[in-house]
């Protein structure tokens, strides 16, 4: 069997994500964006049992799916959701030095995501997934 595209094709769709994401929330470079990419999906990832997270993982893009298992301590409690200015903190939080995240982080990073999957795919996921997931990815 050949390599799936997803994985020979990696770095473009992780690029191509990156560029919607820069303009979904209007940062100038990939680096700037990173950050923000990064503190958004550990902030959900936050939110799920662990079965659930890892459902949701593999969804995602490779790339995408080695930012969101990156530094995970399955010891970690879970968080519930809360209001979009709570979680956006969170975002912000995180090597917060180097955090150029707008206050629209949650949503910018769903609308890049939403960009870069199969919508229906994702919304039938999220629709499984605990209460609140839904609203934390909607656009």
């Amino acid at each position: 069997m050949p390599v799936p595209s997803e994985y020979q094709r990696a770095t473009q769709h992780f690029e191509k994500f990156m560029h919607d994401a820069c303009e979904a929330s209007g940062l100038a470079t990939s680096h700037m964006a990173y950050n923000m990419v990064v503190g958004v999906l550990h902030t959900f990832r936050r939110r799920l049992p662990i079965k659930d997270a890892l459902r949701f993982a593999n969804i995602l893009p490779p790339v995408l799916r080695a930012l969101y298992v990156v530094d995970w301590d399955p010891d970690e409690a879970i968080l519930p959701f809360q209001d979009v200015a709570t979680m956006t903190r969170e975002v912000k939080a995180l090597r917060a030095e180097h955090n150029f995240s707008p206050d629209t982080a949650i949503h910018d990073v769903a609308v890049a995501l939403r960009r870069n999957l199969i919508e229906s795919d994702f919304d039938q996921l999220l629709s499984t997934l605990p209460k609140g997931a839904v609203e934390f990815w909607q656009v």
